[in-house]
């Protein structure tokens, strides 16, 4: 392999990466943000991946409705779906004095129920893909070449974060989250309702999801099993530091370019042990991840 190859590949791989990354940074806000406000990781998340990309070609295929009309009934159905799971199920057994491994269970339960619901309706026997309202043109990139698709999803992705930005800083909804995730119990005596806020974030996510969703379904096929996605969006919140959300943008983006990398100069059977040997890597020499900050331990 000549320099000018490895250069090409290095820019390809870099550029691929971001655009597969901007995806999984989406899925890592949304599992950092509910892990912050709850301290219960999300198992689910990768199942309310699963079903946006179900309920769209629902809307497409059985009520027949424009894919412009599609986007923003998805959007508004997966957060709904995701902030009623939060106040019928996580907020009862939270009521209940329920311990970290029973909501643990319950967003289990909650996974398993969404891919059951999903084969019961038929169209997760075949695999499928929505439209894309962006051309699949070619763009190119110094000596590397996307598509105007892949422009589109980093942009939106980009856009998203900063608008997650403004409003964790900006607003007083997010300034409200942010308390929570430092201190509930401070949160809750100034006069912030955990109940409230809670459900606030699990709808957030659930919106992220769908966002994420609509964004990648036209490059990949939809089936119950996409759900595996999730796995690389935990390894990039642990890239990048389970407690920070920058660091859950900097990890997803960090795992897409590894992942390109990898299958570009090594192999593409190494592109399922990359995230794995990531996660490794960090756990060795930076346990709380790159922007997570010192370790803490908790006195009982």
């Amino acid at each position: 392999m000549s320099l000018g190859d490895i250069w090409l590949f290095l820019q390809q791989g870099v550029l691929s990466g971001l655009v597969t990354g901007s995806v999984y940074a989406l899925l890592a806000i949304a599992i950092v943000a509910v892990f912050k406000t709850t301290d219960v990781p999300n198992f689910a998340q990768g199942e309310i991946f699963m079903m946006a990309g179900y309920v769209a070609l629902m809307l497409l295929l059985v009520a027949n409705l424009p894919f412009a009309v599609v986007i923003p009934l998805t959007l508004v159905i997966v957060a709904g779906a995701a902030a009623l799971f939060q106040r019928v199920v996580m907020e009862r057994v939270t009521g209940s004095k329920g311990i970290g491994v029973q909501l643990v269970i319950a967003t289990l339960g909650f996974a398993y129920a969404l891919k059951g619901l999903v084969r019961q309706t038929g169209l997760g026997d075949t695999p499928r893909s929505l439209p894309s309202l962006v051309s699949s043109d070619p763009v190119i990139i110094g000596d590397a070449a996307l598509t105007r698709l892949d422009v589109a999803i980093v942009l939106v992705s980009m856009a998203v974060m900063l608008l997650l930005y403004f409003m964790f800083s900006r607003t007083r909804i997010g300034k409200a989250m942010r308390a929570v995730g430092m201190n509930p119990r401070a949160a809750q005596i100034v006069g912030i309702r955990l109940s409230r806020i809670r459900m606030i974030v699990w709808a957030m996510s659930g919106l992220i999801s769908a966002v994420a969703a609509l964004l990648i379904t036209p490059k990949v096929l939809i089936t119950p099993d996409i759900a595996h996605i999730a796995i690389l969006a935990y390894a990039s919140a642990i890239v990048g530091g389970f407690t920070s959300l920058p660091g859950a943008v900097l990890g997803g983006l960090l795992i897409g370019v590894i992942e390109n990398l990898v299958g570009l100069f090594i192999s593409t059977n190494a592109i399922v042990v990359a995230p794995f040997l990531a996660i490794l890597v960090t756990l060795v020499l930076r346990p709380q991840g790159i922007l997570g900050g010192k370790p803490q331990v908790k006195k009982v």
